[in-house]
């Protein structure tokens, strides 16, 4: 038998011990996880399988074939029980509507979009959603947030923050192809990091360079 949910945002997590379920908000899918059910035909299925056992072994001290058969009729409760027996679909089936009715407390059913939110999803003053009715406080909160930053950003536009001198350096060493460093000589080799202007474009250079990249003049 198909388990028809309130919502179908939900994860079934049960096993052959027990019965537990988890339900997801549709807006920000945070789960709430319903209390752990155990399950009687688990109980049961590890009593007579150890009272199968506990049979058959006194039944092989007296000479007897009994424990066999004690022992084989175990052996087919523990295959309906790994098999999900009837009794457990039962079982499985009261537990869900035992958790859809514990969930159910703790969400909301939009009446526009009909999702089933959390308690942080839900705008109780309209009745919906906050897709669908947005918290005023916190859409005002969120604008003043939004225009803070567009204000800051103005603000820096106008805003000097760098009055240091604007020039060229080498990036790789031109001697060793090591990363340059930030002062004029490279800290790997010592070779001079100055650029070269050229006296006729005045085009930058590499110090090594002899002739200028730009209009083919010589440098030295």
């Amino acid at each position: 038998m198909e388990m028809t949910a309130f919502t179908r945002n939900y994860e079934d997590n049960s096993t052959d011990a027990g019965f537990q379920f988890t339900f997801y908000c549709d807006v920000c899918g945070d789960g709430y996880k319903t209390k752990f059910i155990e399950s009687s035909t688990y109980k049961k299925g590890n009593f007579f399988r150890t009272l199968g056992r506990g049979v058959s072994v006194g039944a092989s001290l007296l000479g007897l074939d009994g424990g066999y058969n004690v022992e084989r009729g175990t052996d087919i409760i523990s295959e309906r029980f790994e098999g999900m027996s009837p009794d457990w679909q039962r079982e499985h089936e009261h537990a869900f509507e035992l958790a859809q009715n514990e969930a159910k407390n703790h969400f909301h059913r939009c009446h526009k979009c009909h999702m089933w939110v959390c308690e942080a999803d839900y705008n109780e003053d309209e009745g919906l959603c906050v897709e669908c009715a947005p918290r005023m406080n916190v859409e005002i909160a969120h604008a003043k947030a939004e225009k803070m930053v567009e204000d800051i950003r103005a603000r820096a536009e106008k805003t000097t923050v760098f009055s240091g001198k604007i020039e060229s350096k080498q990036i790789v060493c031109p001697s060793c192809g090591k990363p340059a460093s930030q002062g004029k000589f490279c800290n790997n080799c010592g070779a001079s990091l100055t650029l070269n202007k050229c006296s006729k474009c005045g085009a930058q250079n590499q110090a090594e360079a002899r002739f200028c990249s730009e209009c083919g003049n010589k440098l030295r």
